[in-house]
């Protein structure tokens, strides 16, 4: 049959319409056409190395899931932006929803910026999953029905598995305990937890030293001098930033570490830097929900793992992990929704679907749960430096799964300390 020209074109414009009509699949256009993944990432500064990790991370994920047909036969296409103070990473949120019109954001890893974009995301009915951060301000929830915002495991699970390795491995040599935590929110909910587990499991103690550098302090050496001063038999310490390793470095100059047993439940995020030299053994060290060189991996870890190392020349952290599972979570919830629509599914659906799909991520299997916090695998044990790298591996891996460390949905945190059943 022949056609004119013009009608060819009507034709075509219509199917056009059709397949943008809300509602309308086209298999055609869902192929051609990316699904564009915005990400909210720190790469300078304080964090600028762990928001790294995270963007080769998802990139990596994105190659990969690309090559296996995408988002239900959509290509991913990855738009960057840089998460700074909230003042701008609200602007630069805002961009990404409104201008980049991209289908989803992804990342934060500060909890005082994703405290204030949180919010916007709910006001903006824009789809935001969490790398790391929360919405929680002295543990409470500041959106504990969140619509549009997917967030991840409470900041405080990795103090929790800490404090209760540090029962289990050193019960009866912890006696003078002092802390060195960052001051903000998270060090001190960290210390209080410390302190209250060790009550719970009836570990009596005396609290000899209490300091509170600020965040990026880089001469630790009178925090340094009054913790050794007190003489503790026991050092729990939050810190996690580039003011970790200054510390373990000044520490160690000093004496501090001598006779003196550590938890570090989030040292995993400066493994890198965390050079033999100045590190003690038999520290309870924290690698939160990737340990990289874990016995038995997943061949997704492997896979993972050997390429990260073999192109950067350093080990991944768990924001590898954290970015890995929330674009996992986005694609298996997408591709249920729309198995179960035949169709490119709206946004509401997508949301509703992602806490019903179990994903396998880089640390193990997770989850989102029906409030939208995430239920993964966390990791730590005691150090050793008998290994083949320049900075501590574990001699010791012990799990735990985020259901045993975080409050359920609805519940005060300090009052789920009290009453939980915790494996002390």
């Amino acid at each position: 049959m022949n056609i004119s020209r013009r009608t060819l074109m009507r034709r075509i414009g219509a199917a056009g319409l059709a397949a943008a009509a809300p509602g309308v699949f086209s298999p055609a256009i869902a192929q051609s056409k990316p699904v564009r993944i915005g990400i909210l990432a720190p790469r300078s500064g304080a964090m600028g190395t762990v928001g790294e990790c995270g963007v080769r991370a998802v990139q990596w994920a994105a190659e990969r899931m690309n090559k296996d047909g995408g988002i239900a036969g959509r290509p991913i296409e990855l738009v960057f932006e840089e998460e700074t103070s909230p003042k701008d990473t609200i602007e630069r949120f805002r961009r990404l929803a409104l201008q980049e019109k991209v289908d989803c954001v992804q990342g934060l890893i500060s909890t005082g910026v994703s405290l204030g974009v949180a919010p916007v995301a709910e006001e903006e009915q824009a789809l935001l999953i969490m790398w790391d951060g929360t919405t929680q301000d002295g543990v409470k929830e500041a959106m504990p029905k969140s619509r549009y915002v997917f967030r991840s495991t409470d900041n405080e699970c990795e103090a929790v598995m800490a404090s209760l390795l540090a029962i289990k491995y050193f019960k009866g040599k912890i006696k003078r305990i002092a802390g060195i935590n960052p001051d903000y929110s998270y060090g001190r909910n960290n210390w209080e937890a410390f302190q209250q587990i060790l009550k719970r499991a009836g570990v009596e103690v005396e609290v000899v030293a209490e300091q509170w550098p600020k965040v990026g302090t880089m001469d630790l050496t009178s925090h340094v001098a009054a913790l050794k001063a007190a003489k503790p038999d026991f050092i729990f310490s939050s810190m996690l930033f580039a003011d970790l390793p200054v510390f373990m470095k000044q520490g160690s100059a000093a004496g501090l570490f001598e006779g003196v047993n550590l938890a570090l439940p989030a040292a995993g995020w400066q493994i890198n830097q965390l050079k033999k030299e100045f590190m003690p053994e038999n520290i309870v060290f924290g690698h939160n929900t990737l340990y990289f060189a874990l016995p038995n991996a997943s061949p997704l870890q492997k896979a993972f793992v050997e390429d990260y190392m073999g192109r950067y020349k350093e080990a991944p952290h768990w924001e590898a992990d954290r970015a890995y599972f929330a674009l996992a979570a986005y694609k298996a919830g997408v591709e249920a929704a729309a198995k179960a629509t035949g169709r490119w599914p709206k946004l509401d659906e997508i949301i509703e679907s992602i806490p019903k799909q179990k994903v396998e991520s880089l640390g193990g299997p997770g989850q989102f749960r029906a409030d939208k916090i995430a239920e993964q695998t966390f990791y730590q044990g005691l150090s050793t430096n008998q290994n083949s790298y320049d900075f501590p591996t574990l001699k010791t891996v012990d799990s735990f799964t985020a259901d045993q460390l975080q409050k359920p949905p609805g519940m005060d945190f300090w009052e789920w300390l009290k009453t939980s059943k915790l494996p002390v």
